[in-house]
């Protein structure tokens, strides 16, 4: 990180502007001032880069840098183009200079005098200082705030810059040298006045770039042999002397396609491109090999080989997979079955089976309705296996575009699609290595990639989008879905030899309303995290029991927090949310103890088919009405407002219904569903068959 410090504010961040131009992304670069006060407020900085001016008020003013922090002087020059405007004013005007301070105002002048502009002549003007006649014409380095009132013409030479010399000391101290041979650089070193650069300092930084090359080679990881413009060896650190048992001595000088056969130097340097890795067999060992050219101004100069043993590379890139989790969010598992809430029989088998699953590498599959903690057990299931100690990455595979998932499962090169990340990005699955990565709703997984993930898991090996690379994985697969997949399979909407693999180990997760006296626990625990103090009546208890829960614990948990929000000690009917009252005014959808078991879905009759679809289209329109999206949850929670409770495969046979019939358009990720035109007649034409009159 690099701090710029001045006294101007608006000189600040002009001077990191620049410094961000030159430097890219090499540095995080953060701007401080003297006269707003934020440099007392400073971060931490790798280098403080500090103008002449703040140098002195710092001084003054008391501010101090961290102890043992590295800082430098800013070097500020005018740009060519602002000199080439000086000249064109006629010889021996009269200019008015402005400036913050006369002593800046006297040093900007004298630089331009030392860079040839001596034809004008120069009235020092600051705020505060006694001004006689004024002058036509005022010169001033971007501060024409501070212009007084009755000039005519103002020459803005823009902000001073910094200078080529002080870029080049930053890029030097903060060991990034290199970057002073891209175009950035040129560029910017093009635009700007050249000072003095000494000599000696430049051959004293040469010969400790030397020393740094020395000790760069030795110390790296991996072995490196470099050749030059001709192909011959002359430099090889000691672990590619290592790995290839060759003496560094006597391959010096020495052709490097004659000692090292297997390494495609000419191949390299004929090209000027780098190599593709490949694995060949040395002194016994089996060695990741490739060659990259040095290049400058297109001419190839020379080249490097970089060699690395094949186990010690898999093991590298498994430290850095860990690395990146610890730094990530959201890549560790949170729970574990101590966590899950109850005592009744369904949850106490399920328990049992998972923890029994959890000790196999097989895939799980999760099969439960909505809001009953799929996720809540698949992190327990991670927590139980060999793989805790790894990372746990989940996904929801409904929640995105085809696109868009695909990227994030498998990861993308640089320059794969528009936007993509510079340098690529690795994708969950290599995250996920060595550990559990969780499909949350697999069913809405395209067919493409159901293709991509059954490859997956059969050779254990991804690769990243736009790349060509083979990346091998080590992932254990636990995936969840509100549906009866067995019914996917049957329409061809998802694989069949996928089904077979994700169904290895099936496990049903009750919904709430099989689960018994476990309500009122979990009902229990929410209020305790909430900090609220209800009970409830026997009645109410009762009507809990009966009550089907279309949501599950999702839904308990918005009762809780609804209840907790009445005030009221003693919760009676009164109290309860208005879907409660709906419910009990039509009767129980489903009376209590019917229809529960893994397999059971509510049939649309005909009388409550009829009503439902009205609903939805109901629902639809006014989505569109309110120009906002609805997706299956809006349409479920809207319904419940209404004392219309669906459930989640009533919703999808209805809205799969309705985009047949051209009524509705169902749009992928979170575009939810749309009514059409057709649709709007359907409901109206239902309508006026019912006998409202259309508002």
């Amino acid at each position: 990180m690099i701090g710029v410090i001045a006294l101007d504010p608006f000189a600040g961040k002009a001077y990191a502007s620049q410094v961000r131009q030159v430097l890219g992304s090499a540095a995080l670069v953060r701007d401080y001032s003297i006269m707003d006060g934020s440099v007392g407020y400073m971060d931490r900085c790798d280098l403080y880069m500090i103008s002449t001016d703040a140098l002195d008020a710092m001084k003054q003013k008391g501010h101090h840098l961290p102890d043992g922090a590295q800082s430098m002087e800013i070097q500020v020059t005018y740009r060519k183009e602002a000199i080439i405007r000086l000249r064109e004013i006629p010889k021996g005007t009269e200019v008015l200079f402005v400036n913050l301070t006369e002593t800046m105002a006297r040093e900007a002048v004298t630089q331009l005098e030392q860079l040839g502009v001596t034809h004008l002549k120069f009235i020092l003007y600051a705020p505060g200082c006694p001004l006689g006649e004024i002058p036509r014409i005022a010169v001033t380095p971007d501060e024409e705030r501070y212009v007084p009132e009755g000039v005519k013409q103002i020459v803005n030479l823009g902000q001073r810059t910094c200078s080529a010399d002080t870029m080049i000391e930053a890029a030097m101290r903060l060991g990034v040298p290199e970057l002073l041979e891209e175009e950035a650089f040129r560029n910017y070193q093009e635009s700007v006045c050249a000072n003095t650069y000494y000599f000696d300092q430049m051959f004293n930084r040469s010969r400790r770039l030397e020393s740094q090359f020395d000790i760069l080679m030795d110390v790296l990881d991996q072995g490196v042999v470099a050749v030059d413009e001709k192909g011959k060896i002359y430099a090889i650190n000691p672990m590619a002397r290592d790995i290839t048992h060759v003496l560094g001595d006597t391959a010096l000088d020495q052709q490097g396609s004659q000692v090292f056969p297997y390494i495609p130097f000419d191949q390299c340097l004929k090209e000027k491109k780098e190599t593709e890795p490949k694995v060949v067999r040395v002194a016994g060992s089996l060695v990741s090999v490739y060659v990259r050219p040095v290049l400058r101004k297109d001419q190839c100069v020379g080249a490097f080989a970089i060699l690395q043993k094949f186990n010690e590379m898999e093991r590298r890139q498994n430290e850095l997979r860990g690395q990146l989790m610890k730094k990530g969010q959201g890549h560790r598992a949170k729970y574990c079955f101590d966590d899950v809430i109850g005592q009744s029989e369904p949850i106490c088998y399920t328990k049992e089976i998972l923890k029994k699953m959890a000790r196999t590498e097989s895939p799980v599959l999760l099969i439960g309705e909505t809001g009953t903690g799929k996720e809540l057990f698949a992190h327990s299931v991670h927590n139980a296996s060999r793989r805790c100690g790894q990372p746990f990455v989940a996904v929801n595979c409904g929640a995105m575009p085809e696109n868009l998932l695909e990227s994030e499962l498998f990861g993308y090169e640089e320059g794969a699609f528009t936007g993509a990340k510079k340098g690529g990005r690795p994708g969950l699955f290599e995250f996920a290595h060595q550990g559990t990565l969780f499909l949350d709703e697999v069913e809405g997984m395209s067919p493409a990639l159901q293709v991509k993930l059954l490859r997956v898991l059969q050779e254990r090996e991804i690769m990243r989008v736009g790349g060509s690379r083979i990346i091998h994985v080590d992932v254990r697969i636990v995936a969840a879905t509100n549906e009866q997949l067995e019914e996917k399979v049957a329409d061809g909407s998802f694989r069949q030899d996928l089904y077979y693999r994700l169904n290895t180990l099936p496990v049903w997760i009750p919904p709430l309303r099989e689960r018994g006296e476990d309500i009122f626990l979990i009902l229990e625990h929410f209020r305790r995290e909430m900090g609220g103090a209800f009970v409830l009546s026997p009645e109410i208890r009762r009507l809990f029991r009966e009550y089907l829960w279309h949501g599950n614990v999702r839904e308990l948990r918005n009762v809780a927090e609804y209840l907790n929000f009445t005030g009221r000690h003693v919760i009676t009917e009164r109290e309860l949310p208005p879907a409660f009252l709906g419910w009990k005014r039509r009767g129980r959808e489903v009376p209590a103890g019917e229809g529960r078991s893994p397999g059971f879905r509510p049939a649309l009759t005909e009388e409550n088919g009829t009503g439902a679809r009205k609903l939805v289209l109901e629902l639809l329109f006014e989505a569109r009405q309110d120009g906002r999206p609805i997706g299956r949850e809006g349409i479920l929670k809207g319904g419940a407002e209404r004392g219309q409770h669906l459930t989640q495969p009533q919703v999808r046979a209805i809205l799969k219904s309705l985009e047949q019939e051209g009524c509705a358009e169902i749009r992928r990720g979170r575009g939810g569903t749309v009514i059409t035109e057709k649709g709007i007649q359907t409901l109206r034409a239902g309508t006026e068959h019912a006998g409202r009159p259309e508002e």
